[in-house]
Protein backbone atom coordinates (compact mmCIF):
# COMPACT_ATOMS: atom_id res chain seq x y z
CA UNK A 1 0.00 0.00 0.00
CA UNK A 2 1.20 3.35 -0.94
CA UNK A 3 1.16 6.45 1.46
CA UNK A 4 -1.19 8.62 -1.48
CA UNK A 5 -3.58 4.90 -1.18
CA UNK A 6 -3.37 5.14 2.61
CA UNK A 7 -4.45 8.32 2.44
CA UNK A 8 -7.62 7.96 0.42
CA UNK A 9 -8.50 4.98 3.08
CA UNK A 10 -7.95 7.22 5.93
CA UNK A 11 -10.32 9.73 4.17
CA UNK A 12 -13.03 6.94 4.06
CA UNK A 13 -12.58 6.29 7.75
CA UNK A 14 -13.26 9.41 8.95
CA UNK A 15 -16.28 9.50 6.27
CA UNK A 16 -17.25 6.86 7.92
CA UNK A 17 -16.77 7.98 11.63
CA UNK A 18 -18.93 10.84 10.88
CA UNK A 19 -21.67 8.41 9.47
CA UNK A 20 -21.36 6.89 13.07
CA UNK A 21 -20.63 3.64 10.74
CA UNK A 22 -18.39 2.40 13.75
CA UNK A 23 -17.40 -0.99 11.68
CA UNK A 24 -16.49 0.29 8.79
CA UNK A 25 -14.55 2.76 10.37
CA UNK A 26 -12.08 0.22 12.05
CA UNK A 27 -12.01 -1.68 9.62
CA UNK A 28 -10.37 0.69 6.95
CA UNK A 29 -8.10 1.95 10.10
CA UNK A 30 -6.82 -1.21 10.77
CA UNK A 31 -6.24 -1.94 6.75
CA UNK A 32 -3.70 1.52 6.93
CA UNK A 33 -2.72 0.01 10.38
CA UNK A 34 -1.39 -3.11 8.64
CA UNK A 35 1.15 -1.23 6.84
CA UNK A 36 1.68 1.90 8.52
CA UNK A 37 1.43 1.07 12.28
CA UNK A 38 4.45 3.59 13.71
CA UNK A 39 3.91 6.47 11.75
CA UNK A 40 3.49 9.64 14.26
CA UNK A 41 0.16 9.79 13.23
CA UNK A 42 -0.68 6.12 13.47
CA UNK A 43 -1.29 6.48 17.51
CA UNK A 44 -4.39 8.42 16.48
CA UNK A 45 -5.58 5.57 13.90
CA UNK A 46 -4.97 3.15 16.99
CA UNK A 47 -7.18 5.01 18.95
CA UNK A 48 -10.05 5.99 16.91
CA UNK A 49 -10.03 2.03 15.66
CA UNK A 50 -10.45 0.99 19.28
CA UNK A 51 -13.03 3.30 20.31
CA UNK A 52 -14.82 2.44 17.64
CA UNK A 53 -15.01 -1.35 18.59
CA UNK A 54 -15.09 0.51 21.99
CA UNK A 55 -19.03 2.05 20.54
CA UNK A 56 -19.93 -1.80 19.15
CA UNK A 57 -19.02 -3.00 22.39
CA UNK A 58 -16.42 -5.55 20.87
CA UNK A 59 -14.57 -5.41 24.18
CA UNK A 60 -11.74 -8.22 22.66
CA UNK A 61 -10.61 -5.38 19.92
CA UNK A 62 -11.34 -2.59 21.84
CA UNK A 63 -8.66 -4.41 24.26
CA UNK A 64 -6.62 -5.09 21.26
CA UNK A 65 -6.22 -2.14 19.06
CA UNK A 66 -6.36 -0.07 22.86
CA UNK A 67 -3.10 -1.68 23.69
CA UNK A 68 -1.21 -0.35 20.37
CA UNK A 69 -2.89 2.62 21.09
CA UNK A 70 -1.55 3.44 24.67
CA UNK A 71 1.74 2.07 23.47
CA UNK A 72 1.95 5.27 21.32
CA UNK A 73 0.92 8.00 23.94
CA UNK A 74 2.34 9.98 26.51
CA UNK A 75 1.87 8.68 30.06
CA UNK A 76 0.95 10.07 33.10
CA UNK A 77 -0.94 13.14 31.06
CA UNK A 78 -4.57 11.82 31.41
CA UNK A 79 -4.38 10.70 27.88
CA UNK A 80 -7.52 8.91 26.93
CA UNK A 81 -5.79 6.17 24.92
CA UNK A 82 -5.14 4.46 28.42
CA UNK A 83 -8.79 5.38 29.95
CA UNK A 84 -10.58 3.53 27.12
CA UNK A 85 -7.91 0.63 27.84
CA UNK A 86 -8.79 0.11 30.97
CA UNK A 87 -12.57 -0.16 30.63
CA UNK A 88 -11.47 -3.24 27.90
CA UNK A 89 -8.97 -4.82 30.06
CA UNK A 90 -11.20 -4.42 32.82
CA UNK A 91 -13.74 -6.32 31.20
CA UNK A 92 -11.42 -8.90 29.66
CA UNK A 93 -10.50 -9.38 33.35
CA UNK A 94 -6.53 -8.49 32.57
CA UNK A 95 -5.79 -6.75 35.72
CA UNK A 96 -2.47 -6.16 35.44
CA UNK A 97 -3.11 -4.16 31.70
CA UNK A 98 -6.19 -2.34 33.64
CA UNK A 99 -3.68 -1.42 36.45
CA UNK A 100 -1.05 -0.23 34.05
CA UNK A 101 -3.72 1.66 31.89
CA UNK A 102 -5.00 3.62 34.93
CA UNK A 103 -1.72 4.45 36.18
CA UNK A 104 -0.54 5.57 32.62
CA UNK A 105 -3.67 7.79 32.66
CA UNK A 106 -2.11 9.23 35.75
CA UNK A 107 -4.67 7.83 38.40
CA UNK A 108 -3.19 6.44 41.29
CA UNK A 109 -3.97 2.85 42.37
CA UNK A 110 -3.89 1.10 45.85
CA UNK A 111 -0.81 -0.97 46.70
CA UNK A 112 -1.43 -4.51 44.96
CA UNK A 113 -2.05 -7.13 42.38
CA UNK A 114 -4.70 -8.65 40.53
CA UNK A 115 -8.53 -7.15 40.61
CA UNK A 116 -8.77 -3.50 41.68
CA UNK A 117 -11.49 -3.08 44.95
CA UNK A 118 -10.67 -0.13 46.25
CA UNK A 119 -12.70 3.45 47.76
CA UNK A 120 -13.27 5.77 45.07
CA UNK A 121 -15.88 7.53 46.10
CA UNK A 122 -19.91 7.58 45.06
CA UNK A 123 -21.19 8.04 42.00
CA UNK A 124 -24.06 7.52 39.74
CA UNK A 125 -24.70 4.72 36.99
CA UNK A 126 -27.69 4.50 34.65
CA UNK A 127 -28.34 0.97 34.21
CA UNK A 128 -29.58 0.33 30.87
CA UNK A 129 -31.44 -3.36 29.95
CA UNK A 130 -33.93 -3.39 26.95
CA UNK A 131 -34.46 -0.12 26.40
CA UNK A 132 -35.44 0.46 30.27
CA UNK A 133 -32.88 3.31 32.16
CA UNK A 134 -32.39 3.83 36.13
CA UNK A 135 -29.93 5.96 37.78
CA UNK A 136 -29.04 3.91 40.53
CA UNK A 137 -25.96 5.01 43.25
CA UNK A 138 -23.04 2.91 43.45
CA UNK A 139 -19.81 2.37 45.17
CA UNK A 140 -16.78 3.29 43.02
CA UNK A 141 -14.42 -0.06 43.13
CA UNK A 142 -12.20 1.14 40.46
CA UNK A 143 -12.36 3.68 37.74
CA UNK A 144 -14.54 2.24 35.89
CA UNK A 145 -15.87 -0.58 38.12
CA UNK A 146 -18.91 0.04 41.16
CA UNK A 147 -21.29 -2.07 43.41
CA UNK A 148 -24.83 -0.61 43.33
CA UNK A 149 -26.20 0.46 46.61
CA UNK A 150 -29.88 1.01 45.97
CA UNK A 151 -32.79 -1.67 45.05
CA UNK A 152 -33.39 -1.38 41.26
CA UNK A 153 -36.76 -1.10 40.26
CA UNK A 154 -35.66 -2.31 36.81
CA UNK A 155 -36.64 -5.62 36.28
CA UNK A 156 -33.77 -8.42 36.33
CA UNK A 157 -31.36 -5.72 38.10
CA UNK A 158 -30.10 -6.26 42.02
CA UNK A 159 -28.66 -4.49 44.89
CA UNK A 160 -24.97 -5.73 45.41
CA UNK A 161 -24.32 -6.24 41.56
CA UNK A 162 -21.14 -4.82 40.06
CA UNK A 163 -21.62 -2.95 37.03
CA UNK A 164 -19.01 -1.28 34.34
CA UNK A 165 -19.48 2.56 33.34
CA UNK A 166 -18.24 4.61 30.86
CA UNK A 167 -15.81 7.48 31.72
CA UNK A 168 -17.65 10.24 30.08
CA UNK A 169 -20.44 11.58 32.74
CA UNK A 170 -23.73 11.90 31.53
CA UNK A 171 -25.51 14.45 34.38
CA UNK A 172 -25.11 15.17 37.52
CA UNK A 173 -26.45 14.75 41.24
CA UNK A 174 -26.17 17.05 44.27
CA UNK A 175 -26.51 16.01 47.42
CA UNK A 176 -26.07 18.33 50.56
CA UNK A 177 -23.59 20.55 48.11
CA UNK A 178 -21.62 17.56 46.62
CA UNK A 179 -21.75 16.81 42.93
CA UNK A 180 -21.98 13.48 42.07
CA UNK A 181 -21.12 12.13 38.51
CA UNK A 182 -24.03 10.03 36.53
CA UNK A 183 -21.82 7.64 34.15
CA UNK A 184 -23.64 4.85 31.52
CA UNK A 185 -23.72 1.32 32.19
CA UNK A 186 -21.56 -0.58 29.73
CA UNK A 187 -21.87 -4.41 31.10
CA UNK A 188 -23.26 -5.90 34.20
CA UNK A 189 -19.60 -7.26 35.17
CA UNK A 190 -20.83 -9.29 38.19
CA UNK A 191 -24.59 -10.44 39.19
CA UNK A 192 -25.59 -10.61 42.62
CA UNK A 193 -26.80 -13.45 44.67
CA UNK A 194 -29.48 -11.17 46.73
CA UNK A 195 -33.39 -11.62 45.19
CA UNK A 196 -35.51 -8.34 45.07
CA UNK A 197 -38.61 -8.03 47.29
CA UNK A 198 -41.39 -6.14 48.05
CA UNK A 199 -43.65 -5.52 51.70
CA UNK A 200 -45.77 -2.97 52.28
CA UNK A 201 -44.71 -1.15 55.72
CA UNK A 202 -46.90 1.57 57.45
CA UNK A 203 -44.48 3.39 59.63
CA UNK A 204 -45.69 6.52 62.46
CA UNK A 205 -42.62 8.75 61.66
CA UNK A 206 -39.86 9.38 58.70
CA UNK A 207 -37.44 8.27 61.47
CA UNK A 208 -39.38 5.05 61.37
CA UNK A 209 -38.80 4.40 57.94
CA UNK A 210 -35.20 5.40 57.98
CA UNK A 211 -34.30 3.06 60.45
CA UNK A 212 -36.20 0.30 58.72
CA UNK A 213 -33.45 1.57 55.56
CA UNK A 214 -30.68 1.27 58.28
CA UNK A 215 -31.25 -1.58 60.01
CA UNK A 216 -31.07 -3.71 56.62
CA UNK A 217 -27.85 -1.70 55.34
CA UNK A 218 -26.18 -2.74 58.13
CA UNK A 219 -27.04 -6.26 57.96
CA UNK A 220 -25.56 -5.90 54.19
CA UNK A 221 -28.70 -5.91 52.35
CA UNK A 222 -30.70 -3.10 51.02
CA UNK A 223 -33.87 -1.31 51.49
CA UNK A 224 -35.63 1.41 48.83
CA UNK A 225 -38.89 3.01 49.90
CA UNK A 226 -41.06 3.77 46.96
CA UNK A 227 -40.96 7.81 48.33
CA UNK A 228 -36.90 7.74 47.64
CA UNK A 229 -37.74 7.10 43.84
CA UNK A 230 -37.76 10.07 41.56
CA UNK A 231 -38.95 9.56 37.77
CA UNK A 232 -37.23 11.51 35.12
CA UNK A 233 -37.60 11.65 31.37
CA UNK A 234 -34.73 10.83 29.64
CA UNK A 235 -33.37 14.48 28.59
CA UNK A 236 -33.81 15.43 32.07
CA UNK A 237 -32.22 12.54 33.35
CA UNK A 238 -28.67 13.65 31.58
CA UNK A 239 -29.30 17.70 33.74
CA UNK A 240 -27.95 18.04 37.21
CA UNK A 241 -30.55 17.19 39.57
CA UNK A 242 -30.42 18.01 43.40
CA UNK A 243 -31.30 15.31 45.62
CA UNK A 244 -32.54 15.20 49.22
CA UNK A 245 -32.10 12.16 51.39
CA UNK A 246 -35.86 12.04 52.42
CA UNK A 247 -38.37 9.21 53.83
CA UNK A 248 -41.79 10.04 53.97
CA UNK A 249 -44.44 8.59 56.47
CA UNK A 250 -47.44 6.57 55.77
CA UNK A 251 -48.00 2.91 54.05
CA UNK A 252 -46.05 2.74 50.90
CA UNK A 253 -44.01 -0.05 49.31
CA UNK A 254 -40.33 -1.04 50.00
CA UNK A 255 -38.42 -3.11 47.80
CA UNK A 256 -35.39 -4.90 49.99
CA UNK A 257 -32.68 -6.99 48.79
CA UNK A 258 -31.88 -10.04 51.09
CA UNK A 259 -32.93 -13.61 51.08
CA UNK A 260 -37.03 -13.88 52.07
CA UNK A 261 -35.79 -15.60 55.85
CA UNK A 262 -33.63 -12.98 56.64
CA UNK A 263 -35.92 -9.93 55.39
CA UNK A 264 -38.68 -11.78 57.56
CA UNK A 265 -36.50 -11.72 60.04
CA UNK A 266 -35.44 -8.10 60.18
CA UNK A 267 -39.00 -6.67 59.14
CA UNK A 268 -40.08 -8.80 62.66
CA UNK A 269 -37.44 -6.99 64.81
CA UNK A 270 -38.23 -3.71 63.20
CA UNK A 271 -41.67 -3.62 64.36
CA UNK A 272 -40.97 -5.04 67.38
CA UNK A 273 -38.81 -1.93 68.25
CA UNK A 274 -41.81 0.38 68.61
CA UNK A 275 -44.63 0.00 70.70
CA UNK A 276 -47.03 1.68 67.73
CA UNK A 277 -46.67 2.93 64.21
CA UNK A 278 -44.87 0.19 62.66
CA UNK A 279 -45.71 -3.01 60.75
CA UNK A 280 -45.37 -4.69 57.50
CA UNK A 281 -47.44 -7.05 54.83
CA UNK A 282 -47.32 -8.86 51.65
CA UNK A 283 -43.96 -9.65 51.79
CA UNK A 284 -43.31 -11.26 47.97
CA UNK A 285 -40.61 -12.14 45.89
CA UNK A 286 -40.20 -10.43 42.25
CA UNK A 287 -36.80 -10.63 41.46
Amino acid sequence: MTKSEAKKLIEQARAAWDAEEWLRAAELYERVLAHFPDLEVSAVWWYDAALAHKFLRNWAKAYELGREAAARSPRGEGDPAYWNLGIAATIQRDWATARDAWSGFGIQLPDGEGQIDGRFGHACVRLDTGGEREVVWIERLCPTRGRVVNVPVTGGRRYGEIVVHDGEPKGERVVEGSNYPVFDELLLFEASPLPTLEVTVAAGEAADLEALVALFTDHGFGAEPASGVRMLCACCSEGTHEQQRTADAGAQQVSLAAPEEEARRLLERWAGESAFGRSWSGLATVG
